[in-house]
């Protein structure tokens, strides 16, 4: 891979946004991107983030099609990798089989994570979406570190719907509202709604 390039980005970069064009095909090796995209109203949704051996659906698409980005990318973790050039991405997926049928690989779990998404937005109830996302972003301590605008963008819905569910799972001790966040309090209650269709 000699035509890497070592490429680094810190937290609260923006990678990429509308329109722009794709500077090549990073390999990440630490840190994570969060992708969202926004609609003319404004509300925002997160479609996937990527991590170490995964594959921005973007930027490959991007690559492949010679088209522009159609949403933004965020460092929410600290980044680390290598940097494919635009122009030597297709020698390189031609010329390198372990790292076609790497990328490869990758692109089809993606798809099936955007067949989950879909899935969840489509069938799946409001409260057991809510849920499932509170499980996924919790921290250690039982804390969940987002607004309600960002648990919006994460379900795929509005503001106000977030705060109206959050205040019923409250009144059911099931999480506590707090200035910074959201403290889970009944992780198995949570746990079995998230798994309700």
């Amino acid at each position: 891979m000699s035509l890497a390039k070592k490429f680094t980005a810190p937290k609260g970069t923006i990678l990429f946004s509308p329109g722009q064009e794709c500077p090549g095909f990073l390999i990440l090796k630490q840190g994570c991107i969060k992708v969202t995209l926004t609609g003319s109203s404004g509300r925002e949704v997160v479609l996937y983030r990527v991590h170490p051996g995964e594959v921005c659906l973007q930027t490959f698409t991007c690559l492949i099609e010679d088209q522009t980005y159609a949403a933004e990318g965020v460092v929410e973790e600290d980044l680390q990798g290598d940097l494919i050039p635009a122009g030597q991405f297709r020698q390189v997926m031609q010329q390198d089989e372990n790292f076609r049928n790497t990328v490869l690989t990758s692109v089809a779990l993606r798809f099936s994570e955007y067949q989950q998404l879909i899935e969840d937005v489509a069938l799946t109830g409001f409260d057991a979406r809510l849920a499932k996302v509170l499980l996924r972003l919790v921290d250690a301590t039982g804390v969940v570190h987002v607004t309600h605008t960002a648990l919006a963008a994460e379900t795929a819905s509005g503001r106000a719907y977030v705060s109206r569910r959050l205040a019923e799972f409250a009144r059911r001790s099931l999480v506590e509202q707090l200035p910074d966040g959201i403290r889970i309090c009944n992780t198995a209650e949570l746990a079995q709604i998230s798994e309700q269709k």
